[in-house]
């Protein structure tokens, strides 16, 4: 008689010493109370992992292990076997050779998982062992994610409910009395609790022709998470809607709202967006974790020469703070970082904001709202009558807010704010091209932080890549640098950063501090590369700089610092 999975493995555990007998023991015993999988009960103890029972199992039964987050299998090949039967047997095909199919599989004692293979490919089978969390991402990857059921997905699971922070208001009835039944709640939970769990910053949910897709934005890039079937569009939208306070009727116009929750003892909050389009609202839920702003500016990830001169702006009594960078470059948590770093009793803190994204307790936030001419210069106006010691503007787009701002900073005020330029020096130029006067841009500007955000090399697959030292040399490596530091890293791709070699993100800064001589080449209007020039001569670390320190530490990737910074 072919003996079972679960005898062959605690054979091998006893032999292999990897885990204690009290913590068999103690699995056994859950195992026999509540079934499943003996395998996923040690994994979940903690005492050992998918990978180490792989090893153990490859041993002792003579099947070779793959490592499938290293190898992308022939789609055509894939399809051999139904997804289906794939996704529940844990098992994917990798190869054919005349009559005999490769399977990688997670439990290669499964007969019935074999013979049903066999019968339904009509091919002999021939088993290499590969950990469940691998093949159910080489299943997402060659078959696409996995089509819910909503009626039927949570039969005999449980799911922590997401708590919405407040009252729900229920406008339209029908629609509202679908989007409360449990499946539908239940779905929107999962969507919401996977994305936290995946370090999500957004969530795209966008219907189509035939269904409605899910996708998540991870350090920066869009992965696909789920598929949903298109009968429990509106009832999910309306589900959404009614948790962000918004008119579910509406379906012409976009609408705009929001809502927290609690996630593991974290408040977090959430912006929404809906936009009409053909097949329905498509909604972006954004992720506003306040958590992230207790780090302060040393948590953000500026190399120490920048955080070092943006220390010293700080110190100034008033003036003008700017930050500049692209839409999603980190701006704004910058900004919030430090207003929540400085946040005291004795501080009259204002900000001015479209739309506000953290709510902070003790300080004073407004939103602007063009449609009432409730603008950034008509707010700011207002603002200077309530006696600020610092004024946070969410953005700088015209002359008129411009002007108010600068000077307001020669008034007493601090004001922070960001524009959108490609540099730090570039802000002045903008300034001066918006029309304020260069005496005045000289007099009020203590500092400009030029910030993008870029990803982080993966710790748990980062290896050694040799890159030509004249590929390092042109991407602007001097050879002093090179000579201290000779290896470079890249990720592998694995389970943990869903194979794209990148896990988090950090924030790059190229800081500016105004001296005397830069006052004066504003005052006579110096060209942007002039101030450029003189500004890295004195020390400023422009973003290539500090990106490439960040490649020879072993921190990214030169194709990251290519993509995200611009040559010198």
């Amino acid at each position: 008689m072919t003996q079972s999975i679960k005898d062959r493995l605690i054979e091998c555990l006893l032999k292999s010493n990897l885990i204690k007998e009290e913590q068999l023991e103690r699995a056994l015993k859950i195992h026999k109370k509540q079934g499943g999988n003996l395998s996923k009960i040690l994994i979940e103890q903690g005492g050992i992992s998918q990978k180490d029972i792989m090893l153990i199992l490859s041993q002792e039964l003579s099947i070779p292990p793959i490592d499938l987050t290293k190898y992308k299998p022939d789609p055509a090949i894939v399809k051999l076997i139904p997804e289906k039967m794939a996704r529940s047997y844990s098992l994917i095909a990798i190869s054919k050779i005349a009559n005999t199919l490769t399977i990688a599989i997670a439990d290669p004692l499964n007969i019935f998982a074999l013979d049903d293979v066999k019968t339904i490919t009509n091919f002999t089978i021939e088993s290499v062992i590969a950990t469940e969390e691998s093949i159910q991402l080489a299943i997402n990857n060659s078959y696409g994610p996995k089509q819910i059921d909503t009626d039927t997905m949570f039969e005999g699971t449980e799911l922590e409910d997401v708590e919405v922070v407040g009252q729900e208001q229920l406008d339209a009835e029908e629609m509202a009395l679908e989007s409360q039944k449990a499946p539908i709640v239940k779905v929107v939970n999962l969507i919401i609790d996977e994305a936290l769990r995946k370090r999500a910053s957004d969530i795209h949910i966008e219907p189509s022709e035939k269904a409605l897709r899910v996708r998540y934005r991870v350090d920066g890039n869009l992965q696909e998470a789920l598929s949903l079937p298109k009968k429990n569009q509106n009832a999910i939208i309306a589900r959404l809607k009614i948790m962000s306070k918004l008119d579910i009727t509406e379906t012409r116009l976009p609408q705009d709202g929001r809502f927290k929750i609690n996630f593991e003892s974290r408040e977090i909050d959430f912006r929404v967006s809906v936009l009409p389009l053909v097949y329905g609202g498509k909604i972006v839920l954004r992720a506003l974790d306040k958590s992230n702003l207790s780090v302060g500016l040393d948590g953000l990830g500026f190399s120490q020469e920048s955080l070092n001169t943006f220390k010293e702006a700080l110190k100034r009594p008033y003036g003008m703070i700017l930050i500049t960078g692209p839409t999603g470059s980190g701006k704004s948590t910058t900004l919030y970082s430090i207003i929540t770093q400085i946040n005291r009793t004795q501080i009259n803190i204002i900000t001015l904001e479209d739309p506000v994204e953290y709510n902070i307790e003790g300080i004073t936030q407004m939103q602007v709202r063009p449609e009432i001419e409730l603008t950034f210069a008509s707010g700011l106006r207002a603002v200077l009558r309530q006696s600020p010691d610092v004024i946070m503007v969410g953005e700088i787009r015209d002359f008129e807010t411009a002007d108010i701002a600068v000077k307001a900073s020669l008034t007493g005020q601090m004001i922070l704010s960001t524009l959108h330029t490609n540099d730090a020096p570039g802000a002045i130029t903008r300034l001066v091209d918006m029309g304020v006067e260069p005496f005045l841009i000289a007099s009020s500007l203590i500092m400009v932080g030029a910030q993008r955000l870029m990803r982080k090399t993966c710790p748990a697959c980062k290896a050694e890549v040799n890159i030509p030292k004249e590929v390092l040399v042109k991407a602007g490596v001097r050879e002093e640098e090179l000579k201290k530091f000779k290896t470079v890293f890249q990720g592998k791709g694995c389970v943990r950063c869903n194979s794209t070699g990148y896990f988090g993100r950090k924030a790059i800064l190229e800081a500016l501090l105004v001296d005397d001589t830069v006052r004066d080449m504003v005052v006579k209007r110096a060209s942007l590369d002039e101030i450029r020039a003189y500004a890295i001569q004195h020390g400023m670390k422009t973003l290539r700089d500090n990106a490439l320190d960040d490649l020879l530490h072993g921190e990214t990737t030169l194709e990251e610092v290519l993509r995200v910074t611009a040559e010198d």
